[in-house]
């Protein structure tokens, strides 16, 4: 796992007027949590921090500069904008060396479903605890030679040494499902209509008594219209 050195800036406005101010000046707010201090509010530079998640994962470790002195944190939680996808707000773990802590792993799928197969991703994420400072930034799982009717379990997943496994072994991954055909994909579409109420449109009827098409250009002005 990397580690990233940031230098970070206690801040002193809070609210959302605060936070937008830092946003504005290339930073992003964050909290630090843990070993049963008091948070502190600090403001990370936001295009390092982002390339730092960027290469590092959710799970990067990052030593701040701030205050004068050193702090050794991992991301708890990471707040993007809906649309933008810039980082909003993040809440940071303080962690020690030698430190245990349990993070969520991003399940990465490599490989190709066999034919006529399609892939259920049922959790994308597994919980492991392991040292603050070794913590995976992912766990390939490849499907190469899953079968249909085939899947993997959390405790099918291979840890790193000295990790231990948080997620019951059980609890599924992914399965390897038999793809719908052309005509069950119409009836479920068709279903889902009926369930929401959407009816396709039918074909316009003309008005009854309705004037056909250049009947009014070619055909006999109305009684009294004529010139006398």
């Amino acid at each position: 796992m990397s580690e990233v050195r940031l230098t970070a800036e206690t801040r002193t406005e809070f609210g959302k007027g605060g936070a937008r101010r830092t946003r504005r000046a290339g930073k992003v707010p964050a909290v630090i949590y843990g070993h049963g201090a008091a948070p502190r509010h600090v403001a990370l530079p936001a295009k390092e921090l982002a390339n730092a998640i960027r290469h590092g994962g959710s799970n990067v470790l990052l030593t701040l500069d701030v205050d004068g002195g050193e702090q050794l944190v991992i991301p708890k939680s990471i707040v993007r904008h809906p649309l933008k996808n810039y980082f909003e707000h993040l809440d940071l773990l303080a962690v020690r060396r030698g430190e245990k802590v349990t993070v969520d792993v991003p399940v990465h799928v490599v490989g190709e479903v066999v034919p006529g197969g399609l892939l259920n991703l049922e959790n994308t994420t597994v919980s492991i605890e392991a040292d603050a400072t070794n913590l995976p930034d992912g766990f390939e799982v490849s499907i190469d030679d899953l079968a249909i009717g085939g899947q993997i379990t959390a405790g099918d997943v291979t840890l790193p040494d000295g990790s231990t496994l948080i997620t019951d072994a059980d609890s599924l991954v992914l399965s390897i499902a038999e793809a719908p055909t052309a005509e069950e994909l119409e009836a479920e579409v068709a279903e889902a209509q009926d369930e929401l109420g959407i009816v396709e449109d039918a074909p316009e009827e003309p008005a009854e008594g309705a004037e056909s098409e250049g009947e009014s250009a070619g055909g006999e002005s109305p009684a009294g219209d004529s010139a006398e």
